[in-house]
């Protein structure tokens, strides 16, 4: 990473109350699947994935993400959280339905942020967008997702709720922090 730029990403993050119990989730992956890294971030659906920016073009990335939010002709965005699933060998997440005023948001952000920034992911380009609420990953073993996913595939968990902001959050070096948010 160039060490002018900081790694931010966006996301849609559930009311406090939810995130809590999406936490202690986490935190269970913690203790018993020795997986701690999910713990460094707040629960949320990642709407651009991570990129590289300059701490000294943050307000034009701010005022971007205000326009965006603000010329949108959406009040607020709906989230069911159902289930679980995994992308193996050691990926586990909550399941976010793929609601039509999910999947439109995402594209149209990054289609705003390319042509308002040049932010272009490749990876989101070339795949399909996923959403999920990640609760363990990246330090989960094999073994231990085999075991997780064991544990928490047939698992219920049912969330229904609406998002009314974008969140900017930035790596501080160690986790990452909300930055900025931007009501619709």
């Amino acid at each position: 990473m160039d060490k002018n730029k900081r790694l931010f990403f966006i996301a849609l993050l559930p009311p406090q109350e939810i995130q809590d119990h999406i936490t202690e989730i986490k935190q269970y992956f913690a203790k018993h699947y020795n997986s701690r890294h999910a713990l460094k971030s707040p629960p949320h659906v990642t709407l651009q994935p991570p990129f590289e920016w300059p701490p000294e073009r943050l307000t034009g990335l701010q005022e971007c993400l205000r326009d965006f939010a603000e010329k949108s002709d959406r009040s607020a965005i709906p989230i069911t959280l159902s289930g679980f699933g995994a992308f193996p060998p050691r990926v586990i997440y909550i399941n976010v339905l793929k609601t039509s005023e999910l999947l439109q948001i995402q594209q149209d952000l990054m289609v705003y942020l390319e042509e308002h920034l040049g932010i272009v992911d490749a990876v989101s380009q070339r795949r399909q967008f996923s959403p999920h609420v990640t609760v363990a990953f990246r330090d989960l073993t094999k073994e231990n997702f085999r075991k997780g996913w064991e544990e928490f595939k047939g698992r219920s968990l049912h969330f229904e709720f609406i998002v009314p902001r974008l969140t900017l959050l930035i790596h501080n070096g160690g986790r990452w922090e909300i930055n900025s948010e931007f009501v619709f």
